[in-house]
């Protein structure tokens, strides 16, 4: 029988480094024999990719908050299903950049929607799927934005003013309060290097506890 695969989320503010850090994550678990996929929400899929490009285009026009929430579990369900749990059926690791934890952050925290309403759509979606680990890239509000100002041209969200930010940060920490087992703190203000020492880290405790369970 075949070990269900290990379900790692990336989560965090704008500016974190959870992009460069999830292909770090997956090359640092390819070395280690463990096959691995790397993925990213909103997307994953055809049609998640293309309701990515209706949430971050900052040419259309505002969209209520439930349109966005429920876009962002349209697009999770096709994850899901077609890519995240077949190849952890199949006994791979699954990396993903941002999951529900964003939702809850993001249009939870940032757009003032309520926890509750956010999960009667994660149970139904979901069921009972959750990430075995989530890595929380936690940063000041002012480095975050300053790290993104750098990039490319802002999405929508990231057109978003400090205050919206303050929220969402202050959810993700609410909520790795609330689930200590599930998630690990990330200095994401640190150097990559140091960054990338402490990713290692959470990556050999995973290891050693996924050798000790059942199939």
């Amino acid at each position: 029988m075949t070990q269900r695969g290990c379900f790692i989320t990336l989560e965090g503010g704008e500016g974190a480094g959870k992009s460069t850090n999830a292909a770090y994550l997956v090359d640092y678990l390819n070395q280690q024999g463990i096959e691995a996929l790397l993925t990213r929400e909103p997307g994953g899929t055809e049609v998640g990719e293309a309701v990515r490009q209706i949430l971050l285009d900052p040419r259309l026009p505002a969209m209520q908050s439930d349109t966005e929430l429920l876009l962002m579990f349209a697009a999770r369900h096709e994850h899901l299903y077609k890519t995240i749990v077949p190849a952890l059926q199949q006994g791979q690791w699954v990396v993903c950049d941002r999951f529900t934890d964003a939702t809850y952050a993001y249009q939870g925290g940032g757009r003032g929607l309520s926890a509750e309403r956010i999960a009667v759509l994660e149970n139904w979606v979901q069921g009972e799927l959750r990430p075995d680990a989530t890595l929380l890239f936690d940063l000041p509000v002012e480095i975050g934005m300053q790290r993104a100002q750098q990039r490319s041209a802002a999405d929508r969200f990231e057109q978003e003013q400090y205050d919206f930010f303050q929220r969402v940060r202050a959810a993700y920490l609410a909520r790795q309060q609330l689930y200590p087992e599930q998630y690990y703190l990330i200095d994401a203000a640190q150097s990559l290097e140091t960054v990338q020492a402490q990713l290692q880290s959470v990556l050999q405790q995973l290891m050693v506890a996924r050798e000790h369970r059942p199939l």
